[in-house]
């Protein structure tokens, strides 16, 4: 690979650093930058990012701080953040993991490896020098280990212009080391999953108020998110998704009586918003009479099922314990009706309906 031009003039070799939003990727970065290395930040939108999705849509997470993570880290590290938009190339990875899925249906090995990849092709078409990863030996049970690091470094084609500043004491000398770019001695041995070093020296530069040190930044690892995103796969027969279906399957409740029906209802007055946007993709239910909140029927719409979906969505509205409640059905091709119905008992609501 070329050096960079301005390494050519005795300027600062220019690295580029994912950033997920959490503190390992602030503290890498930020480690680089303390020897003088020019550090941008990348992030890549897979769509499963937890980013504040659901706590800016949400009622009771409205005191939550809503914040985009990834910017936050760049704004305290002062550099420019490129985020870049791989939802469509995430898809093949997805559903065509290599090295299998974790524990849900995170395929973090494979998606480590796309996302190095990525930022090794980025850094040859923009003429920087090396990748800066916030990984840490043992921290996480599939992407890194130390077995399967060399994996990530050479599938992704990056081999070593890859560097993890906080656990390279226990890595292989990388180019940026060996040239001299960087002072070995002055990289760090974290390793394992307890965070407190990494508090440390979060400490000792000064960061405050960083997102939570060992939460996950995709709802990919998420048992009740990977629930729904598989029943969604077996429903449909195949592994295909767009965004909106990403998006839906994080808000609400999904109830599936039948292989051919899902509801989904509003949990709340937020997501009872959230999910209007979606009246003209799907037939919608919003009662009349009472209030309560809305619901979508994702599948087939016969009179059946609509009658169904309305006294499912009954039983969680103002109207639970009436004779009656009545519904406006919004179809979506834009026809309405009304439909009267007894809300559903609870005890009439199998549990694995539930999602």
């Amino acid at each position: 690979m070329k050096q960079s031009q301005a390494n050519n003039l005795n300027q600062p070799h220019k690295a580029i650093a994912l950033i997920s939003g959490g503190l390992d990727s602030l503290l890498a970065a930020k480690v680089m930058i303390e020897q003088g290395i020019h550090v941008e930040g990348i992030n890549f939108y897979t769509g499963f990012c937890v980013e504040g999705h659901t706590h800016a849509i949400r009622n009771q997470d409205k005191k939550k701080q809503k914040r985009n993570n990834a910017l936050w880290v760049a704004e305290q590290l002062g550099i420019k953040l490129h985020i870049v938009d791989v939802i469509d190339e995430y898809k093949d990875v997805l559903t065509n993991p290599k090295h299998g899925y974790g524990a849900n249906l995170n395929p973090c090995l494979d998606c480590k490896g796309f996302m190095v990849r990525k930022a090794h092709e980025w850094i040859i078409k923009h003429n920087f020098d090396f990748i800066v990863t916030g990984e840490v030996i043992g921290q996480r049970p599939m992407s890194q280990r130390k077995e399967t690091m060399p994996v990530i470094a050479r599938e992704s084609g990056a081999n070593d212009l890859l560097l993890r500043p906080l656990c390279a004491q226990f890595l292989p000398e990388t180019l940026p080391e060996r040239n001299g770019w960087v002072d070995r001695k002055q990289l760090l041995a974290f390793s394992g999953r307890n965070r407190k070093p990494q508090m440390a020296l979060a400490n000792e530069f000064g960061f405050q108020d960083y997102a939570q040190p060992a939460g996950g930044c995709c709802f990919l690892t998420d048992a009740s998110y990977a629930k729904k995103l598989g029943d969604l796969w077996q429903a449909r027969g195949n592994k295909n998704y767009d965004l909106d279906d990403i998006m839906l399957l994080k808000v609400g409740r999904h109830i599936r009586p039948s292989e051919n029906i899902k509801i989904i209802i509003a949990r709340d007055e937020g997501e009872t918003n959230f999910l209007s946007g979606y009246r003209k993709r799907f037939t919608s239910l919003q009662a009349t009479s009472h209030t309560g909140p809305l619901a979508l029927i994702d599948g087939d719409a016969s009179e059946a099922n609509i009658r169904l979906a309305a006294q499912l969505t009954a039983r969680y509205g103002k109207g639970r314990d009436a004779e009656q409640v009545t519904f406006e059905i919004l179809a979506a091709s834009g026809l309405k009706h009304e439909l009267a119905v007894s809300p559903l008992p609870k005890d009439n609501i199998p549990a694995d309906w539930f999602i």
